[in-house]
């Protein structure tokens, strides 16, 4: 259940793009990027970005924005390669759900993206949800979560 050394390696079936699990680990990485993008400006933090993060409540603002960009970067780079799979894709679940917590403070109640709403951090947190799943179910089958190793399993099967 535990991260295990196989949890920070880089492995070319994380890259099959025929397998549908990795289109979306990877997209759910790759989104994380622009929101992180969006959190700077003119060599610093964005003005407006920390300006949402206090009148969120998040104070001191500067850190909370400082965390969430560390995260979604952290979260972005893991899934992209495939890294830490399980924990990542929860945490990036976790960065979603203080995106609409926020929204919701600052807004009030919206649901689709165009008005400002929150759908989309929504989908996205779900989807994350969906990768971590997998990743999970996956990590029960090959054995890791038990300390099996791929050797033994495959000689007593």
């Amino acid at each position: 259940m535990f991260l295990t050394r196989a949890d920070f390696r880089i492995k070319a079936g994380a890259f099959d793009l025929t397998r549908s699990g990795n289109i979306l680990r990877i997209a759910a990485g790759a989104f994380m990027f622009p929101h992180l993008a969006g959190k700077f400006a003119n060599g610093g933090f964005n003005v407006g970005t920390l300006g949402f993060f206090a009148k969120a409540g998040f104070t001191p603002a500067e850190f909370w924005l400082g965390l969430a960009a560390i995260s979604e970067l952290l979260v972005g780079v893991c899934l992209v390669l495939g890294l830490c799979t399980r924990f990542a894709a929860l945490g990036g679940a976790a960065v979603l759900m203080f995106a609409v917590y926020a929204l919701q403070v600052v807004k009030g109640f919206g649901w689709t993206w165009n008005t400002g709403g929150y759908e989309y951090p929504v989908f996205w947190a779900i989807v994350c949800v969906a990768v971590s799943m997998e990743a999970f179910k996956e990590h029960a089958r090959s054995g890791l979560s038990r300390g099996v190793p791929a050797t033994s399993r495959l000689r007593t099967a």
